[in-house]
């Protein structure tokens, strides 16, 4: 049974949190296969999309996950990606702040289907 507080939206924009979710949505899965040797974060970000996307993950949890999710997609940020070596330290840095925040909620079976995607060829291969 979920807490009211953590299905209270009134503590964020739910409106960023609708268009976060959009972009990851469509954008999540080609990001990371794209980058999937370049990120040593791979499943532990994996896992925050499918916590993000649980139906019984809490609202707050899901927007935290989903706003951090969609600054790992964002070409656009402190460090750009495209940097050997440390383009995706502040993506890095960004996602463990969020996993900080809501870890109790990413659990062994959103770990579980991380692995699976990861293991998973990719359908479009170049």
């Amino acid at each position: 049974m979920s807490n009211k507080a953590e299905d209270d939206t009134s503590a964020f924009d739910a409106e960023k949190m609708q268009q976060d979710k959009r972009l990851v949505m469509r954008e999540f899965a080609a990001k990371l296969r794209k980058n999937i040797g370049k990120i040593p974060f791979a499943e532990d970000v994996t896992a925050s999309f499918y916590c993000a996307v649980d139906s019984k993950s809490p609202a707050f949890v899901k927007a935290v996950l989903f706003g951090a999710l969609a600054y790992f997609i964002m070409p656009a940020d402190v460090i750009p990606d495209f940097i050997a070596g440390i383009g995706f330290t502040d993506d890095a840095s960004v996602l463990m702040a969020a996993m900080a925040t809501v870890q109790k909620y990413i659990n062994d079976d959103h770990r579980e289907k991380a692995r699976q995607f990861l293991q998973k060829e990719p359908e479009n291969a170049d």
